[in-house]
Formats: structure tokens, C-alpha cells, sequence
């Protein structure tokens, strides 16, 4: 309540001299007071006395009476105190005369539609009806009517800031938020730092979708009022926008506020997680853990950070203590399954994926839980692929097209891929070719299908239907799938102009940091080895913990035999950073070769064959390192090994020099193995 006139108590002999005073119910033609505003003060502290007093009282009528008496002289004298007029409302509502109010204030619009003091009481009164009845139910028409009536006190009164208020509320109850949004805004013209009207707007445009604007109205409100409430609604809008860092300093500052609430601290730790802060969010976790050992997601969430920092006897034991709590949880058996893959244990973590999908229905019945099976599914199939059991994996992403036809499209998409893995180019043309009579519009699908295309040397096919996904909203992911054409067809003028039209689009500086590595990656392919180390360094520059180029840019030197040790650095991060990656594993293994390193050569080499045994580069690799070692044999079906998959590889992928330069290593190796048994005898 406003209460600019409102005492909080009067003395003994203000009370006694107003038993003395006429009657309020003057007659209009009761002359002015010499100074209107004075009086106007003395009659709203009486109304306010006397409403005191109905209080204490049960509602005393007499008491009532005066106090309306006295709040209607006020506003006679201050016409302009809108606040009057809210406090005469509310004592008609609390003495429960909520219906005879409201029949006079009709009949005093009525005689004069210019009484802004009536009109607010009315909208007061029929607000107060909105939620009337044992039902609690919405009262639509006093919604409206209470609606109109802020409305014609805006046309007359329109620096009312309270008004404005109330009409932004009412809006946003009647689900009117383009209305809602202009009436906090008038009111914010008039007080930018208005506290309700800024959150009052934050909440309209959380309505709207409109999240961004929701945390900028909210940050304002924090910034002057920093209270509890005010943090939470923050944090939540960060959230909403994946903006969890912003997220977590928020839920920090609601800590301080409240230290010993466990609730804002698991959030904390909640938004450090997500926001890759592990060493923030772990001691967080850690206190929360001790507090609460039956604490469910501290136990989880400290099992996937131990994991992610490669600390897996740590990951295990709070994985066992989450399984504990909660053996059938979801989330937890997922994440044992992905604790085995982080260790490498593929086969393993298959087993353990498909113990949870034995223990679950096969046809749910309901939305979450079909929706957990495909999530499951997924996962397995993408497991198959790495494992290069390429039917299981086709299998598995053909159970999800059969089990949920929303996720048809996006399953056959994967199992196409499992295919073009495998290197069955044929069978994932096959796929491709009924899978797109299926689902002719589906985006994922042509994608993939364009891939496909490219594999096969169909350029002008795979050209033809990226060009069909032009449809002004995913513009750039359709031009950099063209630019990789354009790469497969060494079309490198086209390329460029691919990667330049996508950069265009690129907005946030992931997206730009995809357009710096495709730009080095097509230099180092034109032998422009200073473009490309540039590009990479802009890589790293948006993101130093970008794997990707770290490795690129490592392999790269060690393949021209230069700053080896710089080499080793970035590749070794790059490994630290994805140990089970067998691209980053094989790069790995190359400069130690060129550092004439060749025991470590041979076992990095060998740990990436066994997460990618049909890469030919990586056999070749391995045969040039034992030839190194004197080790003609092994070398010899190393070669001939990358020889039958160079052979298997994708048609737009087959490299005829690099195949002759590996049978003239292969003949040559021959030939010195021939010589040996005649050089020993000798």
C-alpha cells in the first residue's frame, strides 16, 4: 500500500478533537479549506486512524463509516493522490462491502466518466473479485472490466506509475503479453529503475521467448535491489539462455544471502557444472556431499567430473555410491556407461548399455519413457560404429525408426553413416536412395545423402541437393556442407568462396572458430603451410583447448619433420584433452617418429588402430616406423595392410599417388628382404 498519507499512529488528543469535527458526508456545496492539501492530510490520517481502529475492533461499523468518510473529504481536497483512492478501496474490501462499493462508484462513473479517483476504486474493487469463490477460479469478466477501467484511468491520468503497474499485471494474467510489455514500459518511462516494472517486464518477455531481454531487465533489478528473489529470477533467465556461467555468479550472490540454504548451493554447483567450471564446481559438490551423504546429484555430478579429468578410480567410487542411492536411475546407469568408454572400454560399456536397455520395455507406452529408449539406443548405435560393428549399429538405428517415426528421419540419417564408416558405400547408397523417398524434406537426411553423393564422386548430385536446402535460416551450416564438396572435388576456388559465404553467417565465435579451421584445413591441402598454421592459430586463439586444431596444426608440422618439439607439445595436449581420439592418437605416434622416438611411435600407433583399424594412413604409419626399426616384415603387412584399405576407401577419397608410393615402399622392402638370408651367408 502506498502510503503517502498514512500515519502509523496518532496521538490520544488528535482523536478526541475528531469526535469534535462535523460530519465528513458534506454536502459539494461545503466550502473549500484555505489550504486543500493541509486538510487533505489530516483527513486521510483520520481515515487511516479510524480503519485502524475498524481492525481492532471485528469490523466495527461506526468505525468504518468514519474512516470512508474521512478517506473521501481527502480525496475531494487531493484529487490527484491516487493512493487515496487504492487505500478507500481496500477498506471497502476488508470490511467486506466489496458489492455496495462497487454499485456506487458505477453509479458516480456514470454520472461523471471523467472521476478518475471512482474509476480506480473500481478497477481496485473488481480486481479484488477476480479470484472470488470457493473454487478460486479466474473471474474473466472482472478481469475485463477491471482492465478497462486502468485503462481509462491511463487516458486521463497517464503519469499514474502505480496504474501503469497494475495494467502491466492485469495484462500478463489475461495472457496479453504485447499488451503487458506496453504498460511496464509506460511505467518505466516514468522511473527507469522502477523494481516492479523491471521484473515485471523480465517476466513478460520470459513469456514472449524472449530470454535475453528477460536477464537484462532482471540484471537491472539485481543491480539496485540485489535481494534473494530477484538473484533467483536471474539466474533462472541465464539458464534459459545457457549462460550458465552468468548463472552460477548469480546463485552466488543469492548464497551470500542466505549461506546455510543447501538448495541455492546445489544450484551453484549446478551452473558451475554446466558451465565447465569442474575445479569451481567440485569442492562445491564435495561440501554438499558431506553435508548430505544420501545427496543423490553430488554423487553423480562428482563421478563425471572425476571422469573428465581422467581420474577414473575416483569416477568409479562415487559412481558405485550414485548407484547405491539410486540403482535404477537413469542417469546414473548412463553415466557408468560412459565412464567405461572414457576408459577405453568399448565392448564393456556396449555390455553395460545393453543390460539397461534388456531391463526397459521395448515398446513403452508413454512419451519420456520412448523417448529415454531412442536417447539409449542412440548411444548404442554410435558405440557399434566406433567398435566397427557396423551392422549392429545399423540394426540399432533401424530399431529407432521403427519405434518412434518422429526419430525415423535423423535414425536412417545415422545408419547411413554406420555404413559410409564401414565402408559400404554401396549398401549406404542403397539406404540412402529409400530412405529419402521416405522423408524427402528431411534436412539431416539430404545432408547426409549429399555426403554420400560425394563419397561416390556424384559431385554434380550431392551439389544439386545442398542447393535445395537454401531456405535463408540454415544458410551457413548448407554452405560449409557445399565447401566440403568443393574439398572432395579439389575445387578450391569454389571452396573459398563456400567458406567466405558461411563465414558471413557465422555470428558466435564458435561458429567462427569452425570457419578459421576449415580455411587452414583447405591451405594445408594447397601446401600453403603459413595460411594454414595462420588460421589454426586463430583457431586456438577464439578456444586454446580446441583439440581439433591443436592436433591438425601438431601433425602438420611433424609431417614436414620441422619444430618438433612444438610439434609434440600441442599433440599431447590434444590427446590429454581426447584420450580414446585414434586420429589424435595416430599424430601422436607420427612425431614420435620423427623424433626418432620409436618404441612410443609404435605404441601410440597401435593404440589408434585399435579404435580405427581401417584407416590406411595409420597402417602406413606403422609400417614406416618398423622400417625404421629394421623391421622389414612387419613393415611389409603393415603397407600392404594400408594398401587393401586405401583400396576400400570411398571412391572421391582413393589417392592413386599415395597408393603407388606405398607399393614402391612395399617392393622395395621386398626386395631388401629378399637380399638379407644371401648377405648373412655371405
Amino acid at each position: 500500500m502506498n502510503t503517502r498519507f498514512a500515519v502509523p499512529w496518532l496521538a490520544a488528543g488528535v482523536l478526541l478533537a475528531a469526535a469534535a469535527l462535523p460530519s465528513a458526508a458534506q454536502g459539494p456545496g461545503t466550502p473549500q479549506p484555505k489550504n486543500p492539501k493541509a486538510a487533505a492530510y489530516y483527513h486521510a490520517a483520520l481515515g487511516h486512524l479510524y480503519s485502524d481502529l475498524a481492525a481492532q475492533y471485528g469490523g466495527r461499523g461506526e468505525y468504518v463509516g468514519k474512516a470512508i468518510e474521512n478517506y473521501k473529504l481527502a480525496m475531494r481536497y487531493d484529487p490527484e493522490a491516487a493512493s487515496l483512492s487504492q487505500e478507500l478501496a481496500d477498506l471497502y474490501i476488508q470490511s467486506g462491502q466489496i458489492r455496495s462499493a462497487v454499485n456506487e462508484f458505477e453509479e458516480a462513473v456514470k454520472r461523471n466518466p471523467d472521476d478518475v479517483n471512482s474509476r480506480r476504486i473500481l478497477g481496485r474493487l473488481y480486481t479484488a473479485r477476480i479470484r472470488e469463490g470457493q473454487q478460486n477460479r479466474m473471474n474473466e469478466d472482472m478481469l475485463k472490466q477491471a482492465i478497462t477501467q486502468y485503462e481509462k484511468v491511463g487516458e486521463k491520468s497517464p503519469t499514474d506509475i502505480d496504474n501503469w503497474l497494475m495494467l502491466g499485471r492485469l495484462y500478463k494474467l489475461a495472457q496479453n503479453s504485447v499488451a503487458s510489455e506496453k504498460a511496464y514500459k509506460k511505467a518505466l518511462e516514468l522511473q527507469s529503475d522502477n523494481e516492479e516494472g523491471l521484473t515485471g517486464l523480465a517476466m513478460v518477455y520470459s513469456d514472449l521467448g524472449d530470454t535475453a531481454g528477460a536477464s537484462q531487465m532482471l540484471k537491472k533489478v539485481v543491480d539496485k535491489n540485489p535481494s534473494t528473489r530477484t538473484l533467483m529470477a536471474l539466474a533462472s533467465a541465464y539458464e534459459q539462455l545457457k549462460e550458465y556461467r552468468q548463472a552460477a555468479d548469480a546463485y552466488k550472490r543469492a548464497l551470500d544471502l542466505n549461506k546455510d540454504n543447501t538448495d541455492l548451493k546445489r544450484a551453484y554447483a549446478e551452473s558451475l557444472f554446466k558451465a565447465d567450471d569442474l575445479a569451481a564446481a567440485k569442492p562445491v559438490f564435495e561440501e554438499l556431499g558431506m553435508e548430505d551423504p544420501t545427496d543423490l546429484l553430488s554423487a553423480l555430478r562428482l563421478s563425471q567430473i572425476f571422469r573428465q579429468q581422467h581420474d577414473f578410480a575416483k569416477a568409479h567410487e562415487y559412481a558405485r555410491k550414485a548407484s547405491k542411492l539410486d540403482p535404477n536411475n537413469l542417469e546414473i546407469q548412463y553415466n557408468e556407461v560412459s565412464l567405461l568408454e572414457a576408459e577405453g572400454k568399448t565392448n564393456e560399456a556396449i555390455a553395460k548399455l545393453k543390460e539397461v536397455l534388456a531391463g526397459m520395455d521395448k515398446r513403452p507406452s508413454s512419451t519420456g519413457e520412448r523417448s529415454n529408449r531412442v536417447i539409449l539406443l542412440e548411444r548404442l548405435g554410435i558405440l557399434y560404429r566406433f567398435s566397427e560393428q557396423t551392422q549392429n549399429a545399423v540394426a540399432t538405428f533401424q530399431e529407432i525408426a521403427d519405434l518412434d517415426p518422429e526419430a525415423a528421419p535423423r535414425a536412417m540419417a545415422q545408419a547411413i553413416d554406420a555404413l559410409r564408416a564401414g565402408k559400404d558405400f554401396a549398401a549406404a547408397e542403397k539406404l540412402t536412395k529409400s530412405s529419402l523417398q521416405k522423408y524427402p524434406q528431411d534436412r539431416i537426411l539430404k545432408s547426409v545423402a549429399a555426403t554420400v553423393y560425394t563419397d561416390l564422386s556424384h559431385f554434380k548430385e550431392a551439389e544439386t541437393i545442398l542447393k535445395t536446402m537454401f531456405d535463408g535460416k540454415s544458410d551457413r551450416e548448407t554452405w560449409i556442407a557445399l565447401a566440403q564438396v568443393y574439398e572432395k572435388q579439389k575445387n578450391h576456388a569454389e571452396m573459398a568462396k563456400a567458406i567466405d559465404k558461411a563465414g558471413e553467417l557465422s555470428k558466435t565465435p564458435e561458429e567462427t572458430e569452425t570457419i578459421h579451421f576449415m580455411r587452414g584445413a583447405m591451405y594445408e591441402r594447397q601446401k600453403k603451410f603459413d595460411l594454414a598454421e595462420n588460421e589454426f592459430k586463430q583457431v586456438l586463439k577464439l578456444n586454446p583447448e580446441s583439440a581439433s586444431a591443436l592436433n591438425y596444426l601438431g601433425y602438420m608440422l611433424a609431417d614436414r619433420n620441422v619444430r618438433l618439439p612444438e610439434a609434440l607439445e600441442m599433440v599431447r595436449k590434444a590427446v590429454d584433452l581426447e584420450p580414446n581420439n585414434g586420429a589424435f592418437l595416430d599424430s601422436l605416434g607420427w612425431v614420435y617418429f620423427r623424433m626418432n622416438r620409436m618404441d612410443e611411435a609404435v605404441e601410440q600407433l597401435k593404440r589408434s588402430l585399435e579404435r580405427s583399424s581401417r584407416d590406411p594412413t595409420v597402417h602406413e604409419h606403422l609400417g614406416d616406423v618398423y622400417q625404421g626399426m629394421d623391421n622389414l616384415k612387419d613393415a611389409i603387412t603393415q603397407w600392404e595392410r594400408s594398401l587393401t584399405e586405401w583400396q576400400s576407401n570411398a571412391p572421391s577419397d582413393i589417392d592413386q599417388a599415395e597408393i603407388a608410393k606405398i607399393q614402391k615402399k612395399v617392393e622395395g622392402a621386398k626386395v631388401r628382404l629378399a637380399r638379407e638370408p644371401a648377405a648373412k651367408k655371405n
